[in-house]
């Protein structure tokens, strides 16, 4: 018997006993030398009635008390999986790329001392063969940004992979969440991933850019000092 069915019977049995004590004399009776009192009676087990309802609250109460607490542990219970160290190694490997750029690196100063130098201010005066020997360093500048960018583009290739899988591995795990914290922390780092590519994507375009911009600069250098030449060639020539 259950115990919804036990505190039913109880009421029941009550009730009767209620009953039955209304029609007998209010005055107790003997019973083979036992003083039964009716009324008396039916108040016991009225108060153990009582009893087993508020034992009965209280079993419930501490059953939600426990359902609260196991609630709270999960929601508290942190992600078993962490991706930040693999996204972070991808980053650094970027990082890395970019730090290893030839002749002119993504530096400010660096970038005013050698345009200063090199493309702006080239001295046509001097002989035939340090224009020459100018233009083949502006050349050489050139090939090495697009080599350089190539290298951060394979290198941001090759960075797909991993991304994949940790995208994949991530929300695996915010799947089988069980907690809000565990839930937040697989959308911290669904954002770290983003932050990762969004960092790939700014290396790619830097790099690009900067190969495109040292080509720009070399087409406008070489202009200039094709025309010295030109007239060099023509005075020459004239002579």
């Amino acid at each position: 018997m259950t115990r919804f069915q036990l505190r039913h019977a109880m009421i029941a049995g009550v009730a009767m006993i209620a009953i039955a004590g209304a029609s007998a004399p209010a005055n107790a009776q003997f019973f083979g030398g036992i003083v039964y009192d009716p009324t008396n009676y039916a108040q016991n087990v009225l108060t153990a009635a009582r009893s087993l309802q508020q034992i009965n609250n209280q079993i419930q109460s501490l059953q939600n008390e426990a359902s609260s607490l196991v609630n709270e542990a999960k929601n508290l219970a942190s992600l078993p999986f962490s991706s930040l160290q693999q996204l972070q190694a991808q980053v650094a490997q970027t990082q890395q790329l970019l730090g290893q750029a030839q002749r002119i690196a993504y530096d400010v100063q660096q970038i005013e001392q050698a345009f200063s130098t090199r493309y702006r201010n080239i001295d046509l005066n001097a002989s035939d063969q340090a224009l020459i020997d100018g233009a083949q360093d502006r050349w050489e500048t050139s090939v090495a940004g697009f080599e350089d960018a190539l290298k951060v583009q394979a290198g941001v290739v090759g960075n797909i992979d991993g991304t994949r899988t940790a995208m994949s591995n991530i929300v695996g795990a915010s799947q089988s969440a069980s907690g809000a914290l565990q839930a937040a922390q697989a959308g911290n780092q669904l954002l770290a991933l983003q932050s990762q590519q969004i960092a790939d994507l700014t290396a790619l375009l830097a790099a690009q850019g900067r190969a495109q911009s040292l080509e720009s600069a070399r087409d406008a250098a070489t202009e200039a000092q094709g025309r010295e030449q030109f007239r060099r060639f023509m005075t020459r020539s004239g002579n």
